[in-house]
């Protein structure tokens, strides 16, 4: 095949894929390759797709074939596709599949494959010889040691194909209103309806769980709503912190025909249960010691659930893992901004909470109007004389601090508040003296880990309804916090350049608005924290976003 410089793909040996997105046909080249290849960098010119072992099991779960993949990078790639690299698709796809597991009866499940070899890798796995007794047929297993099984045979590089059935759990009618309690109308956006159908599928096994990405501020947690009402069923969810259960439950009043005795809060504050039971990742890792049980894991056992929703399925802890291996009987969604974890367990929410069903690209939600055009700030700010010889000699963990703590972003915090006085302002930071500092300064309520969570809500409803215009947070703000007119959000700290963090912080400030959303970035110059502002910029202009640098002097 020769090369055609009208095509927008150059498919790479390393299988990463480069889309020109000035090309003709860069949208439906776009679409065709979503479905089996990760966005890695999406920059101006250049988007760059990887192909992984996960993102073909992801495609392989979807019924999508390797020669399939192959046609798709055939009608779209502008030279011709490396040597080999086909078949690499091929050997990876097949995988997915070589094992199943079965019904066998009401207590157990039965691990069956027609290759003899992989059979034999299986009974030679110290790890699977725990959950699995030899059969004629394959290896039995029980239904609880489903997930187990599920997690130890992906990291042998063998994703299971789940046959066995999803039971229902006890009904529940979940009606969407056709206007919200406001009076304004309402209904599912388009691509969140795709979301939804894409988890559902045909009902056939095999379907009915995984994972939705979706940028903050694209609402989630309408898809979470609206498969509820296609479910209609007992429903589990499961969420960062407190405040992100009560938006939870004033969304699912909003939107939905449920009551309030129809809904539950399972927090610090309260433990109720109800046919709708929203509850904190903390609340359910809560445990006496580290060598206790964890005392909330009752709650999954509490009700018939026939959904659970996991919000922010990137944060779920590692103790949660294990109960949620218990779960593979029940339907389940993930949702998520963004896969990446910090920890690199993203194999384990795969095994169990399900594949990734659905994404779609901030640029595009941006382009369209439903998410706000964000312009990204890196501000440097000198250290003071008297600092200097104290952080050139401190530790690394001291020489972070200081560089955070750099007193003079006090100054430029205060006088970026007053230039954009019209703004609904967020201040976020990593230290909380640095944080009580500045909401003196600028006669600011502050919000840290240990305010309490009713003094937190009747802070954020006094900046939902303007009559705050500024708020000083911690972390605890990073995540499920819906504050939909904050327009600019200035970040004098951080966890050390984590793209985790700094997708979450920038998504408090892209719900749409008339006009761009503003996001500084205050860094210490000649410090550490200019080679961590390095990755969250890289991050940044990765994903599309205008990214400056300015000196403040």
């Amino acid at each position: 095949m020769s090369a055609d410089p009208k095509h927008p793909l150059i498919v790479q040996s390393d299988k990463t894929l480069l889309l020109d997105v000035h090309a003709e046909q860069a949208e439906a080249a776009r679409s065709s390759i979503m479905p089996f290849a990760e966005l890695e960098k999406s920059p101006e010119h250049i988007h760059t797709y990887r192909i992984t072992p996960l993102s073909l099991w992801n495609a392989a779960s979807a019924g999508i074939s390797a020669a399939h993949i192959v046609d798709t990078l055939e009608r779209w790639t502008r030279y011709p596709i490396p040597q080999g690299i086909a078949r690499g698709f091929a050997d990876t796809i097949e995988r997915y599949g070589k094992i199943r597991l079965v019904a066998a009866d009401a207590d157990e499940l039965l691990l069956v494959s027609d290759d003899a070899a992989v059979m034999a890798e299986i009974a030679a796995s110290k790890q699977l010889g725990k959950y699995l007794a030899k059969t004629e047929e394959g290896f039995s297993l029980r239904l609880t040691d489903r997930g187990s099984v599920k997690r130890e045979l992906i990291k042998l590089g063998w994703p299971l194909k789940d046959e066995a059935p999803l039971r229902d759990g006890e009904p529940l009618a979940v009606r969407l209103r056709g206007d919200t309690l406001s009076g304004a109308a309402f209904t599912a956006r388009d691509y969140q309806k795709e979301a939804v159908r894409a988890v559902l599928g045909d009902g056939a096994p095999g379907a009915g769980y995984g994972v939705v990405a979706l940028p903050c501020g694209a609402g989630k947690t309408i898809v979470g709503i609206q498969l509820m009402a296609e479910l209609n069923t007992n429903t589990l969810i499961l969420t960062a912190n407190t405040a992100a259960v009560h938006q939870w439950i004033t969304e699912l009043l909003d939107k939905t025909e449920l009551t309030k005795e129809q809904i539950a809060e399972y927090t610090g504050d309260s433990k109720r249960t109800a046919p709708v039971t929203v509850a904190t990742y903390q609340i359910l890792t809560w445990r006496a010691d580290k060598t206790a049980d964890f005392p909330h894991f009752k709650l999954f056992r509490a009700r018939a659930w026939g959904l659970v929703i996991y919000d922010e399925v990137h944060l779920l802890p590692a103790p949660v893992f294990r109960i949620t291996a218990e779960l593979q009987a029940v339907r389940r969604l993930g949702l998520t901004a963004t896969l990446v974890r910090e920890d690199h367990e993203e194999d384990a929410v795969f095994s169990l909470v399900g594949p990734k069903r659905y994404d779609i690209p901030w640029k595009d939600l941006e382009a369209k109007g439903w998410i706000a055009e964000a312009l990204c700030v890196e501000i440097r700010v000198k250290l003071p004389e008297e600092l200097k010889i104290p952080y050139a000699v401190a530790s690394m963990r001291d020489k972070r601090r200081i560089a955070s703590e750099n007193p003079r972003k006090d100054t430029v915090v205060q006088q970026l508040v007053e230039l954009h006085a019209e703004e609904r302002i967020l201040v976020i930071g990593q230290y909380i003296r640095q944080l009580e500092i500045l909401a003196r300064l600028l006669k600011a309520p502050g919000i840290t880990g240990k305010t309490p969570n009713a003094e937190r809500e009747k802070i954020y409803d006094a900046f939902r309804s303007g009559e705050v215009t500024v708020i000083v947070v911690s972390k605890v703000a990073n995540f499920a916090i819906d504050l939909p007119d904050a327009s600019m959000l200035i970040q004098v700290s951080g966890s050390f350049g984590s793209r985790q963090e700094e997708a979450q912080r920038l998504g408090r400030i892209l719900r749409p608005k008339k006009r761009n959303s503003l996001f500084y970035t205050l860094v210490s110059q000649y410090t550490v924290e200019e080679e961590y502002a390095a990755n969250r910029q890289k991050f940044l202009a990765e994903q599309g976003y205008k990214y400056g640098i300015q000196q403040w002097e």
